[in-house]
């Protein structure tokens, strides 16, 4: 996918929050108000010129719902506080038809759906503004990820 000969850096995404497969909590869903976690990882490497960041959901009865994306992030950062959203992002529009986050609301009686966090580190500017879609997220990251790291949580109503 990433159209590089050279082999892509792994980078550890975590929450304090929750930990990798397990489950989220409540706070964070959409029915209370769409407080995305708090979010740390490790620094980026040289190459890196941009972080992007996306949160998806492939267990969406309509097929993989997009819940948060963000692109322009500073290279240099190392985490989001719970709400936070860098003053220089962008941010994209969720399946929700929102700008920024929208928490985990998989149908009641649904067994847990995975949410898939995907940083990404890019080795040119992506060019995205604000409002963008997830596939003009994916059509970007196209041969410019150097580096990724993804952390998945569930949710279950």
């Amino acid at each position: 996918m990433t159209g590089h000969d050279q082999r892509m850096e792994e980078m550890t995404l975590r929450s304090a929050a929750f930990a990798d497969h397990t489950l989220m909590p409540s706070e964070y869903s959409h029915d209370s108000g769409d407080l995305s976690p708090p979010l740390e990882w490790s620094p980026a490497p040289e190459e890196v010129v941009e972080l992007a960041l996306a949160c998806e959901d492939p267990d969406a009865p309509t097929g993989t719902f997009a819940h948060w994306l963000l692109a322009g992030i500073d290279p240099a950062t190392t985490g989001l506080d719970t709400g936070e959203r860098p003053a220089e992002a962008a941010a994209g529009r969720n399946d929700y038809g929102a700008e920024g986050y929208g928490g985990p609301k998989p149908p009641a009686g649904d067994g847990p759906h995975r949410y898939f966090f995907r940083l990404y580190g890019l080795s040119e500017p992506s060019g995205l503004r604000d409002g963008f879609t997830a596939e003009d997220l994916r059509d970007a990251l196209q041969e410019r990820i150097v580096a990724a790291g993804t952390l998945v949580g569930t949710f279950a109503r």
